[in-house]
């Protein structure tokens, strides 16, 4: 992995809350290495400054004096709707450093109002309710549950800046609990391992081939149970959304340690 500068802090840190105590502009400095230079390019924002044209800090940080959780929001412009980046970050009882959201949006793709009801009201990634129209719409278009945007393809990026961020708060590994099926597949593909949930994986795997249970539910009666999504992370993690487990996604965490791939794969040889 490339070597960022070393922090140069007065203070050694273990935790986000330790972060969250640190004046503002050394909390800043500790919080915008999260961001992957990579990101920043592909999106003309000023590595520096992190800054628009006037001036403007195009980064967003929620992390309150004495909290034990951070949120990360870069826009690619000033007063844009939707970051570009986010991601969520908190410390767990265990000491461990987990990442609870990130979302990595081409701001400048369709946007697709999967995220709210027709009158407004949030779905909070399907949970609460499905605006099923525009789900349909982000589904024909390539993208996976929970996406309003595109994505900008940097996830790799991401992985070894979070990995250079815990190793500098002493931790070996990152933790994370995939939201959906499609974002476990994807960090398998960067590392990942299973800290819970890998035989519900692969009974996910298995019952889809061929035969299987979640095979012969693709029967058509709905969009997102089409015959052939079995062959697809998307078309899968289509299905999962609509329910064809029979119950939510849920029960799944996964971890990487620092440098190391883990080499799991429950989906071999997938298509996305």
């Amino acid at each position: 992995m490339q070597q960022l500068p070393p922090l140069l802090l007065d203070t050694e840190l273990f935790s986000i809350n330790q972060i969250n105590n640190l004046p503002d502009e050394q909390r800043r400095q500790v919080y915008c290495r999260l961001v992957p230079r990579q990101v920043l390019q592909r999106l003309g924002i000023d590595p520096e400054t992190l800054a628009d044209g006037e001036g403007r800090s195009l980064l967003e940080l929620k992390c309150s004096l004495g909290t034990s959780s951070v949120e990360l929001s870069l826009y690619h412009v000033w007063g844009a709707a939707d970051p570009a980046m986010y991601l969520q970050m908190a410390d767990t009882p265990n000491n461990q450093i987990e990442v609870l959201l990130f979302i990595i949006n081409d701001p400048y793709s369709e946007r697709f109002g999967t995220d709210r009801l027709p009158d407004g009201t949030p779905t909070y990634f399907g949970t609460l309710g499905r605006n099923i129209e525009e789900e349909v719409r982000a589904m024909k278009a390539g993208l996976a549950p929970g996406q309003v945007h595109s994505g900008l393809g940097l996830t790799r990026r991401l992985i070894p800046t979070l990995e250079h961020f815990v190793a500098d708060l002493n931790h070996n590994a990152v933790y994370i609990q995939p939201l959906a099926y499609h974002n476990a597949i994807l960090f398998e593909r960067v590392g990942f391992s299973y800290m819970l949930g890998l035989g519900r994986m692969e009974w996910i795997g298995k019952e889809f081939a061929p035969g299987g249970l979640l095979f012969k539910r693709l029967d058509g009666s709905t969009p997102f149970r089409r015959p052939g999504a079995d062959t697809s992370v998307r078309g899968r993690s289509w299905a999962i959304h609509d329910g064809i487990l029979g119950e939510p996604y849920a029960g799944v965490k996964m971890y990487k340690r620092v440098g190391v791939h883990a080499g799991v794969v429950t989906f071999p040889n997938a298509v996305w």
